[in-house]
């Protein structure tokens, strides 16, 4: 397995570990504000996915970019979701018209 792969594997595997570290310390008040960050850095992930897909130097790089992209749409369909719903608990229930 060549060095750069073993590096690449490490630096995942350490950021996954920390960001999910940081995640789970998240308060809920901090949440939405949160969700709507994340939301904005998974498009920046999608678009850089897309181009990786495109360069396809090999299968297996196509096949990582493939995962990439749909990773990160899952992720931004359900953070607007998440935060859709949190406002959602703010909102005023609608009146009825009076008859």
């Amino acid at each position: 397995m060549p060095a750069a792969v073993v590096i690449a594997i490490v630096v995942f595997v350490l950021a996954s570990f920390v960001g999910f570290e940081l995640i789970t310390k998240v308060p809920p008040t901090l949440h939405t504000p949160l969700m709507s960050g994340s939301n904005a850095v998974s498009g920046i992930t999608i678009v850089g996915a897309i181009v990786a897909t495109g360069i396809e130097n090999n299968t297996m790089a196509a096949v990582f970019a493939f995962v990439a992209v749909a990773a990160a749409m899952i992720n931004v369909v359900g953070g607007y979701l998440v935060t859709d719903r949190m406002l959602g608990m703010f909102r005023r229930p609608k009146r009825e018209d009076p008859k």
